[in-house]
């Protein structure tokens, strides 16, 4: 074991390299700083190998399948004979790969120090490293812990990676399975139940709370939820699970209404949780409650020079709002004053099919903030947009507007309407008014059209029609 000791100090000391770690890094570096980032796996963390880019491969070639299967329907001749799961995976590892190639060489571009291990806090400004090469003890002006999540396990169930997976589990499968229980209906839940419906399995969901997708638009879960209905994907809302038990050829879940499902496997999709235990985090200055990191709006969290972003953070986990806090740190140390982050105009996608899209407050959010006569709705649907019905695709805009005042949430549902998203959080971060709205001219055939024509309706001009 090497003998350990104390490196110079450097400016910016980052533990983990995940998206807020890698991003903060970036940054500081451009800003001129000394990084050092410590990583115990690979550049990218979570999000890169494990996360939103394997789970977006195996979407995309879930939609390539149903567009197989459903090509006679637009002239196209074409014959659907299976899935090769190990061609998929080697076609989402081929993406990961060429990403982590990209983002290690430009990390070394940028003259950023790499150091390989399980990194700890081991004092106010100090993380101690256990890596292959031993022990290496750094200090940094300035600590930014950016340790991401895990995925989330219920106590009583045991996952054995063989036949009760968490979501990486699920990832490195290498056959299609006939049947699958998704225990989760969230964002990850509603992703994989997506991909295995498509890849040819029977699924069903099991939601302890009364609707899929909870923390969206009521609207949004419930077409969701019918759309899901008419793929054959079952959901079991409002239901929890008692209890489960492993068999030679599958899984049994018994649920709280005594009822009981077969499976040939059971996904454990309830969350992530912060990885934050055995860290030295609370020795050294930091609150924690429940796991997470207890931070103000400038992601500072109390302890002079400590700093948290990303998934520890209480609040949405998602790789770009970790990237962004990650680039808010650094412009702070770095003497700058950035504007802190509006967690309500963060964009949040579900990337199923149809995919679920949002940003701003729900219908429900905003009449508990601006009350019941406070708020106003518009539904557009997408039967009036020329280039959804090219797609084949149902869905809505919906978009909720203070009485009088901005728009305070969009929401989504549809094929491809993630990509809608940019131009409605810019209307959000705008607290634009619908007439502010209505006058941009939208290019036709496209789905963005039917945000054009939405305001359009709010402005008080319908040209299509709306609900």
């Amino acid at each position: 074991m090497a003998e350990a000791g104390r490196d110079d100090e450097v400016d910016v000391l980052i533990l983990g390299a995940g998206s807020g770690g890698y991003a903060c890094a970036l940054r500081a570096a451009q800003l001129g700083l000394s990084v050092a980032l410590v990583e115990e796996s690979k550049l990218g963390g979570t999000c890169l190998h494990v996360g939103c880019i394997p789970t977006k491969a195996l979407l995309h070639a879930a939609e390539v399948a149903d567009a197989t299967r459903e090509a006679e329907s637009f002239g196209v001749l074409a014959k659907f004979d299976g899935i090769d799961a190990a061609g998929v995976r080697s076609y989402a590892d081929g993406v990961v790969s060429r990403l982590h190639k990209g983002l290690t060489g430009l990390i070394k571009s940028r003259g950023i120090r790499v150091v390989e291990g399980r990194g700890r806090l081991t004092g106010p400004r100090q993380i101690t490293v256990d890596g292959p090469d031993g022990q290496v003890v750094l200090t940094g002006r300035n600590v930014v812990l950016a340790t991401g999540s895990a995925p989330r396990l219920i106590p009583g169930i045991e996952v054995d990676g063989t036949r009760v997976l968490t979501s990486d589990d699920a990832l490195r499968l290498d056959s299609v399975p006939g049947s699958v229980i998704v225990l989760g209906g969230g964002v990850i839940g509603c992703e994989f139940a997506s991909v295995w419906r498509s890849f040819g399995a029977e699924v069903t969901i099991v939601e302890a709370l009364p609707r899929l997708l909870p923390p969206e638009d009521a609207a949004s879960s419930a077409t969701l939820e019918r759309a899901f209905r008419k793929r054959g994907i079952t959901a079991r809302t409002g239901t929890s699970v008692e209890s489960v038990r492993t068999e030679a050829d599958g899984v049994v879940v018994t649920l709280s209404d005594e009822s009981e499902l077969r499976a040939d496997l059971l996904l454990v999709a309830v969350g992530r949780g912060p990885r934050t235990e055995g860290l030295g985090y609370e020795d050294h200055g930091v609150t924690l409650d429940r796991g997470f990191v207890t931070v103000d709006d400038h992601c500072r969290t109390g302890a002079d020079g400590l700093w948290a972003v990303g998934d520890i953070v209480p609040g949405l986990q998602l790789a770009h709002r970790g990237f962004q806090q990650g680039i808010f740190v650094a412009e702070q140390i770095g003497g700058l004053s950035p504007q802190p982050i509006d967690e309500r105009g963060i964009p949040r996608v579900t990337y199923s099919r149809p995919e679920v899209a949002s940003v701003g407050l729900t219908e429900e959010q905003a009449k508990e903030e601006y009350g019941d006569q406070g708020v106003t709705t518009l539904t557009y649907d997408l039967g009036g947009n020329g280039k959804s019905q090219i797609l084949k695709t149902q869905g809505f805009v919906k978009l909720v507007r203070q009485v009088d005042g901005p728009v305070v949430g969009v929401h989504l549902v549809g094929e491809r309407v993630g990509e809608l998203i940019g131009e409605a959080q810019l209307i959000y971060g705008w607290e634009a008014h619908p007439d502010d709205v209505a006058p941009l001219v939208h290019a036709h055939p496209t789905q963005n059209e039917a945000l054009g024509e939405a305001f359009l309706a709010l402005a008080g001009k319908p040209l299509h029609a709306h609900s």
